[in-house]
């Protein structure tokens, strides 16, 4: 599957297709001459988790105690609604007109392609890749995070308590892009199923190690930590009460950040059903699982450690006893955040490469695959370019990681960049014309308010996050971070 290629849509459009072809030919393809598309509801809902129950819940017990008891869960009550009514939005756009038989959107840019056209698609695509780019920076700060902390709970462990163990950052950035550089190789979208559940599980895995250690915080201190309105004025001055409670809402956002593959996800799925109403019920398993476990996972990290909770859950319980929990919790994220990782990429990666064909359709380092025979297995296609390029990105945002390594501003600069744009503006936008909704109307009324408080958290969050950033930077010494 070459997700967005839209030269091939075009002309399967035109295609005339003889009568006469054999009836188990024509079961091996779609409606569009690809491949039979073999996607089911638990697939896509294995996808979705696996890109939102990614490392910004480990920020949540962090991000409620910058807003509190009242507006913590509240808010992320209100951001899964969002999450979901939008996503069942784009879900009805992935085929134009009929929405059984009406021609594909590819990808999320096909979408908008189709529905809003013009300078529109121009901004979206700008904005979905480089969210994605910023995704893999994010990933690759969280993933050495963890890596970091199993060093120093394996250092503390045998030289005692009182050691220093500071431990840098770079090398485990290298190591988890070493790993991406190998996994980046998997050709397209819909050859990463299998790496999608691996990542599901390993994030259920470390969220429920999370809220256990909480639970049992709470239960063994007997006290539930916290306050209504989160930590206080005199605690931190009134500006940083504001900027840190507008970098929550962008934590929250980007926990809930998945809609920029929504399109990509549904176009691999079967039909019959149609795969609007396969995606709507896959989105709505996943995103009232992922929101049991935001609230459960925020709620009792708050509990557990009041107005001091920290930015990565799990750095909050020490690197002590059970050290081995801990160390089974930030394996499993490591393992999750390189299923994810390809996740959100391989989206950008199909997009370039499809963008190189077209300019250079003549070039054999572009077009030209190479059959690499493996034992036991069909063979691999190897391409040179796709080889090099995906290569170039993995080293790219390694490096970027270890320039930027700040993982609870990234996270919230990352949600607030891409939350209003791509789960709300663009879903509304092109809902409004495949429905053709009348202006004005109730309706179109409240999709457009909709959009616009969306708008003012998603600048709110940003400003927030970028003062996050400014402050950072004033202590920070590049290639030197340890923990």
């Amino acid at each position: 599957m070459k997700m967005g290629d839209i030269n091939n849509v075009v002309s399967s459009k035109h295609q005339v297709f003889d009568v006469s072809v054999n009836v188990n030919e024509s079961k091996c393809f779609d409606d569009d001459g690809r491949l039979k598309r073999t996607g089911s509801v638990w697939t896509a809902s294995a996808h979705i988790i696996t890109a939102v129950i990614g490392s910004g819940v480990l920020s949540l017990a962090w991000a409620v105690a910058q807003l509190g008891w009242v507006a913590g869960p509240i808010v992320m009550l209100l951001f899964s609604f969002v999450t979901y009514y939008t996503s069942a939005l784009l879900s009805d756009c992935y085929r134009s007109g009929d929405p059984v038989s009406g021609k594909r959107n590819y990808t999320y840019m096909d979408a908008v392609q189709a529905n809003l056209g013009g300078l529109q698609v121009k901004i979206c695509g700008w904005i979905q890749y480089l969210n994605l780019f910023g995704v893999a920076i994010g990933y690759t700060i969280a993933s050495s995070i963890s890596m970091m902390a199993i060093k120093r709970s394996y250092c503390f462990h045998k030289h005692g308590h009182k050691a220093p163990c500071l431990v840098p950052s770079t090398p485990y950035m290298i190591m988890f892009g070493a790993i991406e550089i190998i996994f980046s190789q998997i050709p397209d979208f819909d050859q990463i199923w299998w790496l999608s559940i691996v990542a599901a599980v390993m994030s259920f895995t470390y969220s429920t190690i999370g809220l256990g250690l909480g639970v049992a915080q709470v239960a063994e201190t007997g006290k539930i930590g916290g306050s209504l309105t989160g930590i206080s004025i005199g605690t931190v001055t009134e500006m940083e009460k504001i900027w840190k409670t507008f970098q929550a809402l962008g934590a929250i956002a980007f926990a809930y950040s998945y809609s920029l593959i929504l399109i990509e996800i549904q176009d691999t799925l079967k039909s019959p059903p149609s795969e609007a109403k396969t995606m709507k019920n896959a989105t709505l398993i996943s995103v009232a699982v992922t929101t049991v476990f935001y609230m459960l996972c925020g709620c009792f990290g708050y509990a557990a450690f009041g107005d001091l909770a920290p930015g990565n859950l799990l750095t909050g319980f020490g690197f002590y006893n059970p050290y081995w929990l801990l160390d089974i919790a930030n394996i499993a994220i490591v393992v999750h955040l390189v299923g994810a990782y390809q996740v959100y990429c391989q989206p950008l990666f199909a997009f370039i490469e499809k963008i190189a064909a077209e300019w250079y359709p003549d070039s054999k380092f572009i077009t030209k695959d190479i059959s690499v025979p493996l034992p036991g297995y069909k063979s691999y296609k190897l391409n040179l370019f796709r080889v090099v390029w995906r290569t170039i990105f993995v080293i790219i945002t390694t490096v970027i990681s270890m320039l930027l390594p700040f993982f609870n501003d990234i996270v919230g600069i990352l949600g607030a960049f891409g939350f209003w744009p791509l789960t709300v503006y663009f879903p509304v936008e092109m809902y409004i014309v495949q429905k053709k909704i009348p202006k004005w109307s109730t309706k179109w009324l409240g999709l457009q308010i909709l959009s616009v408080a969306c708008l003012i958290i998603s600048i709110a969050a940003a400003a927030g996050s970028f003062a996050g950033v400014v402050s950072d930077l004033k202590v920070y010494k590049p290639f030197k971070t340890t923990y």
